[in-house]
């Protein structure tokens, strides 16, 4: 009986320690938060860590959180994969091919690019190498697709995507950067680098003509302004755009102008972004990522000392999980995101 009670006690204590080194399990941090206006302790304290997750990619983009599922997907383009990732399971391989199906090397960003779960709960992803956006649901699989062209002309590489909560028509954005040859690459059918919307006909139109890199978007918490990040160095700009009761895209403005960031030497461009519930835009852009208020005023940033490529909400909502050229990051935040 004393045997067995020392057994029990010491089942107890491993227990404890057991558990006790899961809820304080820790991650290596790299980073820092920068405060350009008091307004941003709010939304990120002065104890704020940027935790590490995972590294060892080639270039980390498109996350997104799985509420049903409670994990992150994101997209290693070179490597033509989407991963998957969680706090109990760790990292795995959740699709491979993810965004270029054809045989042989198509070019040196073939994969996946941005990613978005739709009001039905299916991946849909803008897909470089197949040059298309595309739905695929969990359950059955299978992939869908939205769109591939407009007029039966292909379109360059769609880069990232985003569905309208009441409207539910997508809008997307096509740069050239996953051509074997960028701008320059024989293969091109269409002249604009484009911001399209696919209504719920699945007619396709061209919504925006005249950006010349149009990368990330995201909606205002109300659905009535569009925000598109412009990823080029000449003109490293964030734009605004209202949102007409067709679904169409009214006239632009210009939100914020990051360009003398980019020629001061800070490190990276415009380009993937999502809002809080407050309609703060987060956004990743020269330096990691940048933090402004709904008027456009500069709040703060996430300094990562590396290309910093897009960021989304997870968890509970107050986490913001960032993709960092070949790593995958994550901070605690003092607000939600847009939605949760």
């Amino acid at each position: 009986m004393i045997r067995k009670n020392i057994y029990l006690a010491l089942a107890c204590l491993f227990t404890g320690f057991a558990t006790q080194s899961l809820a304080q399990r820790s991650f290596p941090t790299m980073g820092k938060v920068v405060y350009e206006d008091p307004a941003f302790e709010k939304l990120l304290p002065k104890s704020s860590r940027i935790e590490v997750l995972a590294s060892g990619f080639s270039w980390t983009e498109g996350p997104v959180w799985v509420k049903d599922g409670k994990f992150l997907l994101f997209s290693d383009v070179p490597e033509n994969k989407i991963y998957r990732w969680d706090e109990k399971s760790g990292l795995s391989v959740f699709l491979n091919p993810s965004g270029y199906t054809g045989l042989g090397t198509y070019s040196g960003e073939r994969g996946s690019n941005g990613l978005t779960i739709d009001r039905q709960g299916r991946l849909i992803s803008s897909e470089h190498g197949d040059r298309r956006i595309s739905a695929m649901p969990f359950k059955t699989g299978g992939k869908i697709t939205l769109s591939d062209n407009i007029g039966g002309k292909r379109f360059n590489s769609p880069n990232d995507v985003v569905q309208h909560a009441t409207n539910e028509q997508y809008y997307f954005t096509d740069p050239p950067y996953g051509l074997p040859n960028k701008q320059d690459d024989n293969t091109r059918e269409v002249k604009e680098f484009g911001v399209y919307r696919v209504d719920n006909t699945g007619k396709t139109t061209l919504e925006i003509p005249d950006l010349t890199r149009p990368n990330g978007l995201a909606f205002s918490p109300d659905g009535k302004t569009l925000y598109v990040a412009q990823s080029d160095p000449e003109k490293a700009i964030w734009m605004s755009y209202p949102i007409l009761s067709d679904g169409r895209i009214g006239q632009g403005k210009l939100f914020y102008d990051g360009t003398s960031m980019v020629k001061a030497g800070q490190k990276g461009l415009p380009d993937g972004l999502k809002v809080d519930k407050d309609g703060n835009i987060w956004s990743s852009g020269p330096g990691g990522v940048l933090v402004f208020s709904p008027t456009g005023k500069l709040l703060g940033r996430i300094e990562m000392g590396d290309l910093t490529s897009n960021c989304a909400w997870g968890d509970d909502g107050s986490y913001l999980y960032l993709t960092v050229n070949s790593y995958l990051c994550r901070i605690k935040t003092s607000t939600l995101g847009a939605g949760w």
